[in-house]
């Protein structure tokens, strides 16, 4: 089973959290790059939280590039990288709350990987503060 899925799975409750997170690691998605030298992962800032733009396959990027108002014939550059990579090295080295938002214009097939502990590094992870200081 692809990562697609196991995200259709989860969304209609009969999928598992943890083999949704297993499989997403273990994907390569596309990113889009940003910026002059196109070095930067395309991301969007809500809530607090810097959500890195991943998606599972050319078409889910080029359906978001529509929504986004882009030509049907503007290039959209692209990097494949691990959901592993992005959870365990990317997120980290932003020095600030982030997750993983994926396939973001599939209203019925989209998935939020947050900054939660279990899903990055604990340092990064944000914490619920329930009454309680986060740490």
């Amino acid at each position: 089973m692809d990562l697609r899925a196991h995200i259709a799975e989860t969304r209609a409750g009969a999928g598992d959290p943890a083999t949704l997170l297993g499989e997403f690691r273990r994907a390569a998605v596309l990113v889009p790059t940003a910026g002059q030298l196109e070095d930067r992962l395309l991301a969007r800032s809500f809530g607090g939280v810097h959500w890195i733009l991943a998606f599972t396959d050319e078409a889910a990027l080029a359906q978001f590039a529509g929504r986004s108002g882009a030509a049907p014939d503007q290039p959209w550059p692209y990097v494949a990288v691990l959901g592993a990579r992005l959870l365990d090295v990317v997120i980290p080295a932003l020095g600030r709350p982030a997750g993983v938002a994926v396939d973001l214009a599939d209203e019925e097939g989209s998935m939020l990987f947050p900054p939660a502990p279990g899903i990055v590094p604990a340092e990064v992870a944000v914490h619920g503060t329930d009454g309680e200081e986060a740490a």
